[in-house]
């Protein structure tokens, strides 16, 4: 029964990401004019390196060169999509884009994306590569057998090196500066393999990376262990054991390598942490399903929110702590949504803590001309989208021509 529930669990939070990520794209689409396709490009000797998605089919990524100054200055992103746990959840996975390259279209590039130079400033010219996520396991995967009867393939590690071998030969090996980013499930990956980018461009004098809302944590007892739960899965299923960092899997076992608060000490190279202490995922996961409800209706109850506070308090223990920001950067905020580089960074949407924009608070750090660990002060959660209709109507506002000039 507990195992039927625990299903059913995941189930639902798989239809409510999708929900999510639909509910998000549709209400800033207003707030996104600049977004525009751009087309896959498959990596074609992949498969002969055994680097293929669930199916079996090569791996696929978008780019988009840079220009001007920002012609050497590259951009990876690790695209996000939860996980399959066991061979029917990678089995239907495997039928759509997030398990097939064959069924995968153009990619929306927007927000961080955005050629868009007044809504982008600090990022609109860099070459930007967003890479599909399609084995299922986080890219840690690496399985050489092949079942028949399924013909599934756990090769998520494998895809990640592939792709960058394509791209270092594109012109990333020559980069004068670069970030490897990754938001939600390609959040983890992006600090997983951070000093291993690091090592791939010896000659680039600045490079860094990013987990975008994938900073998700071991909240323990009384909250939910839905990510135990899952990582365990993972690690079986997809074998991902081999990809985790040594040093942490000497000390505990693999599952709990999964969680960035148990792995972040050993990544070197500078990495910048952005997430919501209520991102909506991980409360979905950890607190109750649906849980996020009573935030967007402003009705929760005093047990909730005391509930929330619990959990804040547990998620801002897990961060590195702010002896080095230079080292370990941080911007987290309040606003109960997920993942941010792409659909909240316009200049009316974009997340701020004290008129401080997480664009500027990227910038400034991977620039090494500000070094950000900021902690929003508002300790209970904040409904974002209503925050974004604020600044919507302010904007209006301020356009709005006054009844003196009407005059």
């Amino acid at each position: 029964m507990m195992m039927a529930n625990t299903y059913l669990q995941v189930l639902c939070l798989s239809i409510c990401s999708l929900a999510i990520i639909n509910t998000v794209s549709s209400a800033n689409e207003n707030y996104l004019p600049e977004a525009y396709h751009v087309s896959k490009t498959i990596v074609k000797n992949a498969v002969s390196k055994g680097a293929v998605c669930l199916d079996g089919s090569p791996p696929a990524y978008h780019f988009e060169p840079g220009f001007g100054d920002g012609a050497e200055t590259w951009l990876v992103q690790l695209s996000g999509g939860e996980w399959c746990r066991d061979v029917e959840a990678c089995l239907d996975r495997s039928k759509s884009d997030l398990g097939s390259s064959n069924v995968m279209g153009s990619w929306w590039f927007t927000g961080m994306f955005s050629k868009n130079q007044s809504g982008n400033p600090e990022f609109y010219n860099w070459n930007k590569v967003f890479i599909r996520y399609c084995d299922g396991g986080g890219f840690t995967g690496d399985v050489e057998y092949v079942d028949p009867a399924t013909k599934l393939h756990f090769r998520g590690a494998r895809i990640f090196k592939a792709v960058l071998d394509e791209l270092l030969e594109k012109g990333l090996k020559t980069a004068k500066s670069a970030l490897l980013s990754g938001s939600s499930a390609g959040g983890f990956p992006a600090m997983l393999y951070c000093d291993y980018f690091r090592t791939l461009l010896p000659n680039t004098p600045r490079v860094k990376c990013m987990n975008d809302a994938g900073y998700f944590i071991n909240p323990k007892e009384p909250f939910l262990t839905n990510f135990t739960e899952l990582y365990t899965s993972l690690v079986t299923l997809h074998g991902s054991a081999k990809a985790l960092p040594k040093e942490c899997t000497s000390k505990m076992s693999p599952e709990l390598c999964f969680f960035p608060e148990n792995m972040q000490q050993y990544v070197k190279t500078p990495l910048f942490i952005a997430s919501s202490a209520y991102d909506k995922y991980q409360i979905n996961s950890s607190i109750a399903n649906g849980i996020n409800t009573c935030i967007g209706y402003s009705n929760c109850t005093a047990a909730t929110n005391q509930t929330f506070l619990e959990f804040r308090s547990r998620f801002l223990n897990a961060l590195p702590k702010p002896t080095n920001p230079k080292l370990k950067g941080v911007f987290i905020d309040s606003f109960n949504h997920h993942s941010q580089v792409q659909y909240w960074w316009s200049p009316l949407n974009i997340t701020t803590i004290n008129n401080l924009t997480l664009s500027k608070a990227l910038a400034d750090w991977f620039y090494d001309r500000n070094y950000t660990y900021v902690i929003h002060e508002h300790e209970l959660p904040i409904p974002a989208l209503g925050v974004v209709k604020e600044k919507e109507h302010k904007a209006k506002e301020e356009q709005a021509p006054s009844a003196k000039s009407l005059t």
